[in-house]
């Protein structure tokens, strides 16, 4: 990874945790990466590695990178997809590859769980109202929801969509969740109801969005399934922009029908002259929901934890299998 993602993604404490059980090869004199966009650059570093230590900013892994990694078991990714930079060869070789993908989950669910609080208090509308107004009565006409006996759909039960379900039970919601890869009763030992998109559209006050972007999913969240959201609605998205319709999310919100938490749009940026930017019943933040700032300690924590069970013959914690590749982001 590049100097300045280790620097972000390590502590003090943790890189000692690494010395502790690897020899650390690739770093310059002062001990940081060496890598600044090719794996050349590593050196004779590369040969001798078994265990590569990836994060943010990593070259693509391919057949001539393996090739010149005689001693490779591992490939410890301190950061979430592994998509972008693992060719499937990758695999195909019995090489083990672990993602810090569950600790960047965290913060992504902490999120998610304050939008759904903020949202049902209608506290973006209500904020612009209190600016321009200066009283503190509600905005008439406003929904006013809070959250007590509302209906929260989570699209998903991806790492973020159970965190998101587990931290619902703090809330007193009704809780759905549709997923293709989720049985009812695994559903059920979450916490939650599984249903089919249109049910959980059409009955969800609050809709989270938590799916991953595949070809199949693009647009997932359609002009139907906006339009069969009840009055009043939000439609909270901290997954990809694209899982959404934004045409058709544009005209439900222009129109004051639906609300929308949007950390991610498409495209992202929106354009200046996007609606979406100005009106007072969406709120959009500029994708900061995963791990930013002390957050990202924990994807270093997590990889040094994978290397440390490495080094101690146990198995990884957070194994990616080949069959995973086409399901998830």
């Amino acid at each position: 990874m590049p100097a300045e993602t280790w620097s972000e993604v390590t502590t003090p404490a943790v890189r000692h945790r690494l010395e502790e059980v690897a020899e650390l090869l690739g770093l310059d004199p002062a001990g940081r990466p060496r890598l600044e966009g090719a794996f050349a650059e590593v050196g004779d570093g590369l040969a001798a590695a078994e265990v590569l230590l990836t994060g943010w900013g990593c070259p693509r892994i391919t057949a001539e990178v393996l090739d010149a990694a005689p001693k490779l078991r591992a490939i410890v990714h301190a950061a979430g997809t592994i998509k972008t930079f693992v060719d499937p060869v990758v695999f195909e070789r019995g090489i083990e590859v672990s993602s810090a993908a569950a600790a960047n989950a965290i913060p992504v669910a902490e999120f998610t769980l304050a939008a759904i609080v903020l949202a049902g208090k209608r506290a973006f509308r209500h904020r612009d109202w209190y600016r321009t107004s200066g009283t503190k009565r509600p905005l008439p006409g406003a929904p006013i929801l809070g959250t007590l006996g509302t209906t929260v759909g989570v699209l998903g039960a991806s790492r973020i969509g159970r965190l998101v379900i587990e931290r619902l039970h703090s809330l007193d919601v009704d809780v759905l969740v549709s997923d293709p890869y989720l049985s009812p009763a695994e559903a059920a030992s979450l916490g939650a109801r599984w249903c089919d998109l249109p049910e959980l559209f059409a009955a969800s006050n609050i809709v989270t969005v938590h799916a991953p972007l595949l070809p199949e999913t693009h647009g997932l969240v359609s002009a139907e399934l906006l339009s069969s959201m009840p009055d009043g609605g939000v439609l909270i998205n901290t997954a990809r922009g694209p899982l959404v319709d934004h045409a058709a999310l544009e005209r439900e919100c222009v129109a004051g029908r639906l609300d929308a938490i949007l950390d991610v749009t498409d495209p992202e940026p929106l354009p200046p002259e996007s609606p979406l930017l100005d009106l007072p019943n969406v709120f959009i933040t500029p994708h900061l929901a995963g791990a930013m700032g002390n957050e990202t300690t924990r994807l270093g924590d997590a990889a040094v934890a994978e290397v440390e069970r490495l080094a101690a013959g146990r198995p990884l914690a957070h194994l990616i299998h080949r069959d995973d590749l086409g399901r998830i982001a």
